[in-house]
């Protein structure tokens, strides 16, 4: 057996936790785990764009009724899209301050668990926000979904209190300054040589991934 079906290929899957495109494009996710199973490791990084969701929904939708037309317009993003729908509190009534506190949550909860757990919480996390319009940028609240999960909530907030959960958000947001990383959600594949962004189709990605995995893992890259 070669190495190349003994080592997954690496995807690097960024997202931001507030953003409905990266909502709207888990169904995709979960696709592409069933189909390549252990062929395919999904590496979760966070990227800032609500890191302040208030200034960034003022300056873009306006001061006054800002809030209002973001709404609006993720309902009508989400409405398309049957198995990922939207509360129409989001926005309008529930506005999360900032999506990091939920980033850092689930960077500890890389150290203290697996990757497996971590994919688990970023779905529980989301689902809590889009569909029961949950505050997801309260770490308070963030730690009580952790808990009724069964999760140690002292050893996640030893993570977050000595550093060690700071430093892999850091790096998370230097290598999507470092890849010019646009938005969410982005998947990049091929170390960085291919970047797929936004509400990329299944077929899309999964034809490149298809033809990445076809290549000899020695074969020298054009440029």
């Amino acid at each position: 057996m070669s190495d190349s079906t003994l080592t997954p290929t690496f995807i690097d899957y960024y997202t931001d936790m507030l953003c409905v495109w990266a909502w709207i494009a888990q169904p995709r996710l979960e696709e592409l785990q069933r189909q390549w199973s252990h062929k395919v490791e999904v590496r979760h990084r966070y990227v800032d764009i609500f890191g302040d969701s208030y200034s960034k929904i003022a300056s873009r939708w306006g001061q006054q009724d800002g809030f209002e037309k973001f709404s609006a317009h993720v309902t009508a993003s989400a409405a398309p899209f049957e198995d990922t729908p939207v509360h129409t509190a989001i926005w309008s009534e529930v506005r999360p301050c900032s999506s990091m506190p939920a980033h850092l949550l689930l960077k500890a909860i890389g150290i203290v668990y697996d990757d497996a757990m971590v994919q688990d919480m970023a779905l529980r996390i989301r689902r809590a926000f889009f569909v029961d319009a949950v505050d997801i940028g309260q770490l308070t609240l963030l730690l009580e979904l952790a808990e009724s999960q069964k999760l140690d909530a002292h050893a996640l907030q030893l993570s977050l209190m000595d550093g060690r959960a700071m430093a892999r958000l850091s790096a998370d947001q230097q290598s999507a300054r470092e890849l010019g990383i646009k938005g969410s959600p982005t998947w990049v594949l091929n170390e960085g040589r291919q970047i797929l962004y936004g509400n990329v189709g299944y077929r899309i990605l999964n034809a490149n991934i298809e033809e990445l995995l076809k290549r000899p893992t020695a074969e020298a890259s054009w440029c």
